[in-house]
């Protein structure tokens, strides 16, 4: 998991993996961990870009979210 563009070390990563396991009740089975922490990793990721993005004066959040869903054909 060395990535010099992880926000995060591995040992944050799995520290929060399990914080966050523990608060939720989930038991995560030592097999599935890896695969845990590299989605949350690659989550990371992508909120670090998000975050990252420089905001105008004028830039808002939305105040509602309304998702769409898929055009039928017709």
């Amino acid at each position: 998991m060395a990535n010099a563009d992880l926000p995060l070390s591995a040992a944050q990563i799995g520290a929060a993996v399990d914080a966050q396991a523990a608060v939720l009740g989930l038991v995560l089975a030592p097999e599935h961990r890896p695969g845990v922490m590299q989605y949350y990793a690659l989550a990371a990721r992508m909120a670090a870009l998000v975050q990252g993005l420089p905001l105008g004066r004028d830039d808002e959040s939305a105040a509602v979210f309304t998702p769409v869903g898929p055009r039928t054909a017709q």
